[in-house]
């Protein structure tokens, strides 16, 4: 028996991505849940596991774009593998379901290649040749009554290629860079951002956090940082002001009876902003431990699709780059972000 590997429903507003690393090998054996491939989309990038064991036969090789449903993949049975064995080398033949038609036998030249072309698998297709061979005719009556791919399926733009001058070097952006990239001038281009900058006093709140740190490790096994009180303090200010928890839809303004908190986390990949759902409702050992687990996932690249939708409101913490002030960016459809900067000591006349 033999089991296609296809690409799943990646979330919110996501429809393609790019297969960035086969963690197996073709003709390599594979378990169950085992990770079988790294998938980046504009939003995260994910490992997917495999569904079934069995021997793998990779029809998508990486840095191949590719859309929810497609078929990547597929897992033989142990006894499936063994009659599919080819005898030459694998690199030197077609993968194995477009060399045969559903009966088994050699499909001829002309019907290969329109195989390969609109990667169809023969044994979907009715065969009416002679001995159950598919015929020229057989795929283009199959592909007559296909539904019409997508503008973006059925023609992907080449990559530009740039050369690199003496000194330079190349590199292409990731999807989920591009996809900063664009929102971020999406931003600039949709929403007339203003942007205030304010001093807060901190010293009683590091005087508190100094004070529990130690008995709040030992009690909930995780650090107290900054980021309870920072999210503490929007939470308040949010219920107090409700607007800027808030989108606007069209001609209206949403507002939000919940509070999904976007935190900034920079990674090698770049900026991602995983959300902390219901931040309103948690204590602060739950909200530290939340911010942990979600900024572990996006630095090993590892956040899912849903790890990144929804949030009402954004925090960014440009303190832990030593920067005292900057202006971030709103996350659309969001109408506020606060950022966070450096705490220094000073005098200050009150």
């Amino acid at each position: 028996m033999v089991f296609e590997v296809r690409i799943p429903s990646l979330g919110e507003s996501v429809s393609e991505g790019t297969i960035v690393r086969w963690a197996k090998r073709a003709g390599e054996t594979v378990q169950t849940d085992e990770v079988l491939f790294e998938l980046e989309t504009d939003k995260a990038s994910m490992e997917l596991p495999a569904e079934r064991s069995g021997v793998l036969e990779i029809l998508k090789p990486e840095g191949t774009a590719v859309q929810v449903g497609d078929v990547v993949a597929r897992i033989a049975s142990s006894g499936a593998a063994a009659a599919a064995t080819p005898t030459a080398p694998a690199a030197a033949v077609a993968p194995v379901s477009a060399a045969l038609a559903p009966t088994g036998a050699p499909l001829s030249p002309a019907v290969r290649t329109l195989v390969e072309q609109h990667a169809l698998d023969p044994a979907t297709i009715a065969a009416s040749g002679k001995g159950g061979r598919l015929t020229k005719g057989d795929i283009l009556t199959h592909l007559d009554h296909q539904p019409a791919a997508p503008a973006a399926a059925r023609a992907l733009p080449p990559p530009v290629l740039i050369q690199a001058k003496e000194g330079e070097r190349a590199e292409a952006m990731s999807r989920i860079r591009k996809r900063i990239a664009e929102r971020l001038v999406q931003a600039q281009h949709t929403a007339a951002i203003l942007t205030t900058f304010n001093e807060v006093d901190l010293t009683a709140v590091m005087t508190l956090r100094a004070q529990y740190k130690d008995s709040f490790q030992k009690k909930h096994g995780i650090g107290l940082g900054f980021m309870s009180f920072f999210a503490r303090a929007c939470i308040v200010a949010l219920q107090e002001v409700p607007a800027v928890n808030a989108e606007i839809r069209g001609d209206h303004v949403i507002y939000k009876d919940f509070v999904h908190l976007g935190v900034a986390v920079g990674t090698d990949r770049g900026l991602v902003v995983p959300v902390v759902r219901h931040v309103d409702k948690m204590t602060f050992p739950q909200l530290e431990a939340e911010v942990a687990r979600l900024a572990g996932l996006a630095r090993t690249g590892k956040l899912a699709p849903d790890d990144l939708a929804g949030g009402t409101f954004t925090i960014s913490n440009g303190g832990v780059y030593g920067a005292l002030l900057s202006t971030p960016i709103l996350n659309p459809p969001q109408v506020a972000i606060l950022g966070m900067h450096k705490i220094e000591k000073r005098p200050v006349v009150v």
